[in-house]
């Protein structure tokens, strides 16, 4: 009888269905805008960070040529980002 509860046990638990996989929510940096660097001359892509205000400044390092570079980044009312970059 013992033998039977435990073949009913693992049939019960191999029917299981599978859990759904829980998406992850969306970082709130989904933007990108571009610039270009005024040392290299490269154009760069940032992600912007859309629930950090419609202004923004901070400072970045160039990932071509390691410049450090203030950016500006406007957000319009219609969602599209403007960054504008110049050195330190």
């Amino acid at each position: 009888m013992a033998s039977t509860r435990a073949l009913l046990l693992v049939c019960e638990f191999r029917m299981k269905k599978p859990r759904k996989k829980r998406r992850r929510k969306r970082p709130a940096a989904d933007l990108e805008a571009t610039y270009i660097c005024d040392s290299c001359g490269e154009e760069i892509v940032v992600p912007v960070d859309i629930s950090a205000g419609s202004r923004q400044d901070y400072v970045e390092d160039c990932p071509v040529c390691c410049h450090p570079m203030t950016l500006h980044i406007a957000i319009d009312p219609d969602g599209e980002a403007h960054v504008e970059g110049e050195h330190e």
